[in-house]
């Protein structure tokens, strides 16, 4: 939809008559380009803010953090620390937040905004289809929006070109293994402890085997991706842990504990999970822009 333009000559005639110096034109949009992994670049996706396309402020950890925090209390604070393959399914559609009236909208934005414009998913909602159909939300695991949640807040957060937006996490995951990515680095979890507003990501289903060993892989994967809004935690359910904040979980925005080592590693040195529940496959360092460049791929 092209936006209003609003006449500023009223505004302009005011400030002459003030005295004040008019400028002689309005600031030049400079927008940089939004890339598809390994697709080459797009064009602009107008779907982006115009603050987190030019940058108005630094690309920072604190930030992201922040506004995955913001979402989250946006869905209630929901805290899941249950083993995923014992979670009860929602029985009706009435229950899922994501098809609750202004959740539903929020998830859309999440896709208009996370994707990039040649993707289908960018008229998603958390209940509809891209032609505004409702979706059975018995079988809605096709429109699992955690990988767009991840995306939207990268994009927002002013991630620009740095980072492989994509309705899959496998997207990134692979990309940052690969080294194609200029803005993350993988890293293994036995040998890298997570940072404020870095990305630790898991196979779902029969991709639980999948190892940062076995990354990249040639194929995309079922994964989830979640974004670290607190360190450095010791207490109840797990002692050493930190705290990450992802999408679609529970239907949900949702914040989750996972244990760390007292070094605040995801695993040991044999490379063995401290979480029974997830085997963590990578740890997706982002670059921001107050961090030297660090060291290459472990």
């Amino acid at each position: 939809m092209p936006r209003k333009i609003v006449s500023l000559a009223p505004l302009a005639l005011l400030a002459a008559c003030a005295g004040q110096p008019v400028p002689s034109h309005q600031p030049t949009r400079t927008p940089v380009a939004q890339y598809a992994a390994g697709q080459g670049p797009l064009a602009v996706d107008d779907h982006v803010p115009d603050f987190a396309t030019r940058n108005f402020e630094p690309f920072t950890r604190q930030d992201v953090a922040a506004i995955a925090l913001r979402e989250w209390r946006l869905f209630g604070q929901p805290v899941d620390d249950d083993d995923p393959e014992q979670r009860p399914e929602a029985q009706s559609a009435s229950v899922k937040p994501e098809r609750m009236p202004g959740l539903w909208q929020r998830i859309g934005e999440y896709w208009w905004i996370g994707q990039d414009p040649s993707e289908t998913e960018v008229g998603w909602t958390g209940k509809h289809d891209a032609d505004g159909h409702l979706t059975d939300f018995v079988h809605d695991g096709f429109y699992a929006w955690s990988a767009a949640f991840i995306s939207y807040v990268m994009r927002v957060a002013g991630a620009n070109d740095r980072f492989a937006y994509s309705p899959n996490h496998s997207t990134y995951i692979n990309a940052a293994a690969a080294g194609t990515e200029s803005g993350v680095r993988a890293h293994d979890p036995a040998t890298y402890a997570p940072l404020l507003g870095d990305l630790i990501c898991v196979g779902r289903g029969a991709s639980k085997a999948v190892q940062f060993a076995d990354l990249p892989t040639t194929y995309g994967f079922p994964a989830h991706c979640g974004i670290v809004v607190a360190t450095d935690q010791n207490g109840p359910p797990f002692g050493h842990q930190i705290s990450i904040v992802g999408g679609n979980v529970d239907d949900a925005v949702t914040l989750t504990h996972v244990p760390v080592g007292p070094d605040g590693r995801l695993a040991d040195a044999t490379g063995h999970s401290y979480d029974p529940r997830y085997p963590w496959c990578a740890v997706l360092q982002i670059l921001y822009d107050a961090d030297a460049e660090p060291p290459g791929r472990d």
